[in-house]
C-alpha cells in the first residue's frame, strides 16, 4: 500500500492489478487510485463489471470510451473465477495501445490475471507482516480516541488471522464496549472477537499433535455444531500430508493446492508435529471418514469425534 500511494503522487498507470487474500486491501488501494483520479461525474465515468455482467470485449469496448467532465475514465472488473485463453489475448492486445484516459483496475482475488504482472502496476494485497498491521490498527483506534495494550493487539491479530478485513469488522465493537475507558484490554477482546475458523483449525491440530488429548477434545466439543468444519480439517490436514512430501517452495505449492501462499507457510510449522508416515495413515483416514459421512454411515458430530481420537493414537 506505501509502495502504490508513492507512486500514485508521481503517476497514474493505465492498469493495476490488485491480488491478494485480504478484501480490505482490495478496498483501500482502489480508493486510492480512484482519489488519484479526481472522478467527479462517476455515472458516466465509473464503470464495473464482475461475473454477473462480464465479457472481456465489454470490458475493452469500456477502456475505449473517452471520458465526459473528467480527467479520467475508470473501469473496474472484480474477481471473475473463469477466464479464457481468447480473453488473455484480447486484454494482451488492448495493453499494447492501451486509452491514455483510462484506468482499468482488475481486483484478481482468485489469480486469474497473474501472467499480466508484468505488464502492469501490480498492487500486492496480501496480508499484511504483523509489524504493518499493528501499526495500521493503532492508527485506526488513535481516529476513535483509542489506544490497546500490546497483548490485546497480539490477541486480536491472531484471533483474526492477520486479516485486516476481520480486523477492522472487529473494532467498532472493542470501541464501543466501554465507551468511558480509552483502553482496550486482552479481557474485552477475548470476550468480543470470535477466533477465525482457520486459528481454531490450527489449534485443534496443535493439540492433536502434541497429544494433548484434554485440549483437543475441548475444542472439538466447540466445534462440534459447527457447519462445514469438517471439510476444513480434512483441507488442513491434506494440506500438511502434501507439505510433507513435496519439496516445491511455498508459493509453488500454495498454487498447486490452489490456497494462498500464507497458508502453506503458517501450516509448515505444524509438520514437526507429526511424521510423514503419520500423515499418510491420517489422510487415509480422512478419505475414509469423509465417504462414511457422504454415504450416510456416520453422522458429522461422531466423525469430528472419531478423528480426533484416532488421531491422537496414529
Amino acid at each position: 500500500m506505501k509502495k502504490l500511494k508513492t507512486k500514485l503522487k508521481e503517476k497514474i498507470e493505465n492498469f493495476y492489478l490488485m491480488e491478494g487474500d485480504d478484501y480490505e486491501l482490495f478496498s483501500r488501494g482502489y480508493n486510492m487510485i480512484l482519489r488519484s483520479a479526481n472522478i467527479n461525474l462517476p455515472d458516466f465515468n465509473l464503470v464495473k463489471f464482475d461475473e454477473d455482467n462480464y465479457s472481456m470485449q465489454a470490458v475493452i469496448d469500456a477502456c475505449q470510451v473517452m471520458p465526459m467532465g473528467d480527467e479520467y475514465r475508470v473501469v473496474i472488473l472484480k474477481n471473475i473465477e473463469k477466464i479464457s485463453e481468447n480473453d488473455k489475448k484480447m486484454l494482451q492486445n488492448y495493453l499494447k495501445n492501451p486509452v491514455l484516459t483510462s484506468i482499468l483496475i482488475i481486483f484478481d482475488f482468485f489469480n486469474k490475471f497473474s501472467s499480466f504482472k508484468n505488464d502492469t502496476s501490480f498492487v500486492d494485497c496480501n496480508r499484511f507482516d504483523k509489524a504493518t498491521l499493528s501499526a495500521v490498527v493503532v492508527s485506526e483506534l488513535k481516529k476513535k480516541n483509542k489506544q490497546i495494550s500490546g497483548e490485546a493487539l497480539d490477541t486480536l491479530i491472531d484471533y483474526c488471522n492477520g486479516y485486516l478485513t476481520r480486523i477492522i469488522t472487529q473494532l467498532d465493537k472493542l470501541v464501543y464496549y466501554n465507551i468511558d475507558d480509552t483502553l482496550i484490554t486482552k479481557n474485552i477482546v477475548d470476550k468480543l472477537v470470535t477466533k477465525d475458523s482457520e486459528i481454531v483449525i490450527y489449534e485443534l491440530t496443535e493439540a492433536l499433535g502434541q497429544r494433548k488429548a484434554d485440549k483437543a477434545l475441548k475444542i472439538l466439543d466447540a466445534l462440534k455444531k459447527e457447519q462445514g468444519i469438517l471439510g476444513l480439517i480434512v483441507n488442513h490436514f491434506r494440506r500438511l500430508f502434501f507439505i510433507s512430501i513435496s519439496d516445491l517452495p511455498d508459493k509453488e505449492l500454495a498454487s498447486l493446492l490452489g490456497v494462498k501462499e500464507y497458508a502453506i507457510t503458517k501450516q509448515r510449522a505444524q509438520v514437526k508435529n507429526f511424521s510423514k508416515m503419520q500423515l499418510k495413515k491420517i489422510y487415509a483416514l480422512l478419505e475414509e471418514v469423509d465417504y462414511s459421512i457422504k454415504s450416510g454411515a456416520m453422522l458429522q458430530e461422531n466423525a469430528l469425534y472419531y478423528l480426533g481420537l484416532s488421531i491422537l493414537y496414529i
